[in-house]
């Protein structure tokens, strides 16, 4: 069965004969097959299927015209063949050489010209590893470094510049840093502050400028301290806090984020 795509060309865009190509006696045992399993074909599919059928060729292509090609014979391909790909010009090559590397060789990719590779090396380093990366210069990575990395070490981002990547540190930090983001310029930050501070430390939010941080503060602070909230501006917030007051349940209500 071939592809869906009725075509047979290379990636110059020009049409493949099997007659001049150096595995077309792999034809007859069906090994190749044009417009399904082959390597000289311009869809990566059909490449990544001829490896597959064929890895023991893999070693020969890692240096191929065609990015496509290095890419999918680099998953195939001996390991000891694959440093050098680590300075390709293509991201997707240098990663899918990364992943089957040593540690100690794809270290020097946490520098790499493309915020992809960073992501993704992400995931295959620990947290000694990460630490450089928490001051990666795209907000994007150092996002998910902030969702990776042991939560002690999330102290380093607690004044990060991006917005989003305060709130995965707000939402992971240990509790014991949590009253240094309460001041947080954004209230979404602060609302993931205050739902995870001990009620103990909730004071600190009973004036928030934000209806929403507030109404937690209403719905979880100690009864000793809730005075000021009977009278906020906001309905919501009053409605938990006398609620509260007067020893009924308060009505948990979906606040807009």
């Amino acid at each position: 069965m071939t592809d869906d795509i009725d075509e047979a060309k290379n990636w110059l865009g020009d049409d493949i004969d099997c007659a001049r190509c150096a595995h077309v006696d792999m034809v007859a045992t069906g090994k190749c097959r044009l417009k399904h399993a082959c390597v000289n074909d311009r869809y990566a599919r059909r490449i990544d299927r001829f490896f597959n059928w064929n890895p023991e060729l893999a070693n020969g292509y890692v240096r191929h015209e065609h990015f496509e090609v290095r890419a999918i014979s680099a998953k195939h391909a001996d390991v000891f063949v694959l440093p050098p790909l680590l300075d390709d010009p293509e991201e997707t090559v240098r990663w899918n050489a990364a992943r089957r590397l040593p540690k100690r060789l794809i270290l020097r990719l946490r520098n790499d010209p493309h915020r992809e590779v960073r992501i993704r090396l992400v995931s295959l380093l620990e947290d000694s590893e990460l630490i450089p990366m928490l001051a990666d210069p795209d907000y994007y990575v150092r996002l998910v470094v902030a969702r990776r990395v042991a939560p002690p070490l999330l102290s380093r981002l607690i004044n990060d510049e991006e917005e989003q990547v305060r709130k995965v540190v707000a939402q992971r930090l240990p509790a014991e840093w949590l009253p240094n983001m309460m001041t947080d310029p954004n209230p979404m930050v602060r609302l993931e502050v205050a739902q995870r501070l001990p009620a103990d430390l909730l004071s600190g939010l009973i004036r928030d400028p934000d209806w929403r941080v507030r109404h937690e503060v209403a719905n979880r602070i100690g009864l000793d301290h809730i005075e000021p909230l009977l009278e906020d501006p906001d309905d919501f917030v009053r409605e938990v806090a006398r609620t509260r007051q007067a020893g009924g349940q308060p009505l948990m209500k979906e606040m807009p984020r």
